[in-house]
C-alpha cells in the first residue's frame, strides 16, 4: 500500500533525504567519470571495475532507502523525488529536485512535474 505523507512528515525526512542525495550525487559523478575512462580503456584515478561495481551497489542502496520510506524516485540525473500526499482531498506529490534547499514544491499526481507549484 502506498504511503501518504503529510507535509510535516515529508519535511521531517528532509535531513535524511538531503544527506543521501548529497552522497548519491557525489557517487553519480564519480561513476560517470569512471565509466567514461573504462569505456575508453584509460586508467582512472578513481579506480577500475571493482570500484564501478561498488559505486553501483551503493547507488542501489541509496535508491532502496527512498523506496523503503515510501518516497518515489522519479529521476536520477538530476535526482528528483516525490512524496505521495493529499492537499485539500486532491492526490498530489510533494516534489523535491536536486539543488532545492528544502521541500517547497508540489504537483497534482495526474499532472506530474509540468504542474509543479510552490507549497503555500
Amino acid at each position: 500500500m502506498e504511503r501518504i505523507f503529510t507535509i510535516e512528515e515529508a519535511r521531517a525526512l528532509m535531513p535524511d533525504v538531503l544527506a543521501r542525495a548529497e552522497e548519491f550525487v557525489a557517487i553519480r559523478a564519480d561513476m560517470s567519470e569512471l565509466a567514461h575512462d573504462l569505456r575508453r580503456g584509460e586508467r582512472s584515478p578513481i579506480g577500475g571495475l571493482a570500484e564501478a561495481k561498488a559505486f553501483e551497489a551503493r547507488m542501489d542502496e541509496i535508491l532502496g532507502w527512498f523506496d523503503e520510506q515510501g518516497i518515489e524516485v522519479k529521476g536520477v540525473a538530476p535526482l528528483l523525488v516525490d512524496f505521495p500526499a493529499e492537499l485539500d482531498g486532491v492526490p498530489v506529490r510533494l516534489c523535491w529536485l536536486e539543488g532545492d534547499a528544502e521541500l517547497a514544491w508540489y504537483h497534482r499526481t495526474d499532472l506530474g512535474f509540468p504542474g509543479r507549484r510552490p507549497l503555500g
